[in-house]
């Protein structure tokens, strides 16, 4: 008896045999030339007359035989087929992650399902934004979010001051330069908050969706070494279509 799994290796390989015999037995029944045959022979009108052997042309395509042949090879693939889908309504393994049966009696569709949203999941789970590991961060229950420790910083204000390069003479003004000082006027107290997440956060879920995309695996492996009964459509439906 045959495992799912093998069914479904051989699948692919049935399918474009199918296609490409269906493929030929198109184009060749388009040739007319190839469908036509013709038979003729010459008799001269009367003794004395040129003789012409006689000519012939084989019939090479036949259209019954080509569609008992695309019968035969469709049936293959129509039966290939069924046996998968009906092994496939059967099919169910349970999904476990550490022992525990997270999902059971999943069937390989559901589970194929899953395998797919998963890989998305990952992606989305490592591009979530992780706080900024040059800060120390808290979490701060009245914001719901995380925060910093308050940091004390100075504001100044540039306050102009007069440099006096030389005295006033009586000849010359006296030659003062101006320059700005920095002077203390206040402090500002910063606390920055955000609404990303840690790393240790980020790498718990990642590990979560990595080893339930590893129990997902497993269970479709599980489900596809079930052992499936052949199923024949194919001839039912081409006795009908092509008999």
């Amino acid at each position: 008896m045959a495992k799912l799994n093998q069914i479904i290796a051989v699948e692919k390989g049935v399918k474009s045999k199918a296609h490409q015999d269906l493929t030929a037995a198109h184009h060749g029944l388009q040739k007319a030339g190839l469908l036509a045959g013709i038979s003729r022979t010459y008799q001269p009108k009367d003794e004395e007359g040129e003789q012409l052997p006689p000519e012939s042309t084989l019939v090479q395509i036949k259209a019954e035989d080509v569609l008992r042949e695309t019968a035969a090879t469709l049936t293959r693939l129509f039966d290939v087929t069924a046996t998968k889908d009906w092994a496939n309504c059967a099919a169910r393994a349970d999904v476990s992650v550490d022992g525990r049966v997270l999902v059971s009696g999943v069937p390989v569709s559901y589970l194929l399902f899953l395998e797919k949203q998963l890989t998305d999941i990952n992606t989305f789970v490592r591009k979530l934004p992780v706080l900024d590991a040059s800060e120390a961060w808290a979490q701060d229950p009245s914001t719901d979010s995380w925060k910093t420790e308050p940091v004390r910083t100075l504001r100044t204000k540039k306050v102009p001051r007069n440099h006096v390069k030389a005295e006033a003479t009586d000849k010359h003004p006296a030659q003062v330069e101006v320059y700005y000082e920095d002077i203390p006027i206040g402090y500002w107290t910063t606390v920055k908050f955000s609404g990303a997440l840690p790393a240790r956060r980020i790498n718990e879920l990642l590990d979560r969706v990595e080893k339930l995309q590893q129990a997902v695996k497993f269970a479709r492996e599980e489900a596809n070494g079930a052992d499936v009964t052949d199923r024949r459509v194919g001839d039912a439906v081409f006795g009908y279509l092509f008999g």
